[in-house]
């Protein structure tokens, strides 16, 4: 079942970007990506769920022991600050870029996957639509070869 679960949502993956890679620029003046996930306070209780699911996942969760709970408060805003820029909110990420942030980590493939099945899981408590979902892990998806390795 896991397998599965993965297959499809590696599928997803491939399939959005190929997707973003033929789209023509801006094609609607319709809502942001960020408007259509509920907003600023909508990907604040994604962006909180989705770092508990991290700290409780034992395949990721090692990598979060001992974070003093201010560290944890800057992990859950600079996320947040980071999908909100990375959507068309309002918001600036003033954070590190991703190679920089994960240099020395040596983050393999495993925990990377463990991660989008993390985010997807609270994706999907929040009742995030396909479509949204898709068109996030494709603007997110590119940052692997940042953090993956590192």
């Amino acid at each position: 079942m896991r397998l599965m679960i993965r297959a499809v949502l590696m599928t997803v993956v491939a399939v959005s970007f190929a997707a973003c890679a033929s789209a023509p620029p801006e094609m609607s003046s319709g809502p942001t990506l960020y408007q259509r996930l509920g907003g600023r306070d909508a990907l604040k209780g994604v962006v909180d769920d989705f770092v508990a699911n991290l700290v409780a996942d034992p395949r990721v969760s090692g990598r979060f022991k001992g974070l003093q709970p201010v560290a944890v408060f800057k992990l859950q805003t600079d996320l947040a600050d980071q999908i909100c820029d990375a959507t068309g909110g309002p918001c600036a990420y003033l954070g590190r870029d991703m190679k920089a942030a994960h240099a020395g980590m040596k983050i393999t493939d495993a925990e990377w996957t463990a991660t989008v099945e993390d985010l997807v899981k609270s994706l999907n408590k929040f009742k995030v639509g396909a479509k949204e979902q898709q068109e996030l892990l494709a603007i997110l998806g590119p940052m692997k070869k940042d953090i993956v390795g590192q």
